[in-house]
């Protein structure tokens, strides 16, 4: 799941939906836009948190204390603690995992990304959803 020299995990979408759903504490955050997440559709029971958004398409500056403040009320770890494992996802793996190595830069443990996120690579005819990723596994979405 972790790569010896890199604290951030990496899960199939099976074992982020199972780490989820077996753990109460666990957070699933998709970092997606806010566009992706309510049009698109996100993993059931995910909160937002956006990584890059709309308008102006820059990371966002406050996305580790936005996570911080979700890691409250009974999920925020201590040092030492067994810290909440926090899940990211987003299209195809590529800006979780670099949001997910901003996390452990800010101090923060436990934390995970799905690396087929939740629509995969594009296949040969530039589609999505068909080769990998939460949708094409058949787990738990929705959308607005």
């Amino acid at each position: 799941m972790t790569d010896e020299n890199d604290k951030l995990g990496k899960l199939t979408p099976q074992q982020a939906w199972d780490m989820f759903q077996e753990d109460h504490r666990a957070m699933l955050v998709d970092i997606r836009s806010s566009m992706e997440y309510l049009f698109v559709g996100h993993p059931s029971g995910a909160v937002h948190v956006a990584w890059i958004d709309e308008p102006d398409w820059v990371v966002n500056p406050h996305f580790a204390t936005d996570i911080r403040k979700l890691m409250l009320g009974g999920v925020a770890c201590e040092p030492g603690d067994d810290c909440a494992p926090i899940i990211l996802i987003c299209r195809s793996g590529k800006r979780s995992k670099e949001a997910g190595h901003k996390l452990i830069e800010d101090g923060l443990e436990n934390i995970y990304h799905v690396g087929e996120g939740f629509e995969g690579e594009l296949d040969e005819h530039h589609q999505r959803s068909t080769v990998g990723g939460w949708r094409f596994r058949g787990l738990p979405w929705e959308q607005c």
